[in-house]
């Protein structure tokens, strides 16, 4: 690997970590959260624009996405137990920068442009675009949903769970 590569991937997670800290804020997490999630996101960016550029390892963004989003629910299941919060407040932020937004838009504008041609070679070309990119933007919406959730199926003792808290909190109000 060269140093323009590296350097490309350091960015790619540096700018994914920056989106992922204004997501964060916005669901209002504990501060040790804003800490990790922009972490989790430069990680989870970063290896995706590693498996899609690498020379060795060639994947599209779909399959891309699945194995960032695993990485991240993977991540998020420990410190989840160390911060007493529960993994989604980590990795949903973190995932939000990996939305394919520019796919669904050329989805959308592809079917706007397609509604006002009477060219019928030129309505065709527009129909093979929004189903190409709407089919792109549903398939890794589909594989960051699937890749975060099989951390939290595989391993539900140790990520940890809302409703522990809930119950901690309320057996010690009912003994005091």
């Amino acid at each position: 690997m060269n140093t323009e590569f590296l350097s490309a991937i350091f960015l790619d997670g540096l700018f994914a970590a920056i989106a992922a800290i204004g997501f964060a804020i916005i669901s209002n997490p504990p501060r040790k959260a804003l800490i990790i999630c922009p972490l989790f996101a430069a990680v989870g960016h970063g290896l995706r624009y590693f498996l899609m550029n690498s020379t060795l390892i060639h994947m599209d963004i779909a399959t891309a996405s699945f194995f960032a989003a695993l990485s991240i629910g993977l991540l998020a299941i420990p410190f989840a137990r160390i911060i007493h919060c529960p993994a989604e407040v980590f990795s949903f932020p973190s995932l939000l920068p990996m939305i394919p937004g520019m796919f669904a838009y050329r989805s959308i504008l592809a079917l706007t442009k397609f509604m006002q041609t009477t060219d019928e070679a030129a309505s065709l070309d527009y129909i093979v675009q929004f189903w190409h990119n709407g089919s792109t933007t549903i398939f890794v919406l589909f594989a960051l949903v699937v890749g975060a959730a099989i951390p939290v199926f595989l391993f539900p003792k140790q990520s940890f769970s809302a409703t522990r808290l809930l119950r901690k909190l309320v057996g010690k109000s009912h003994k005091s």
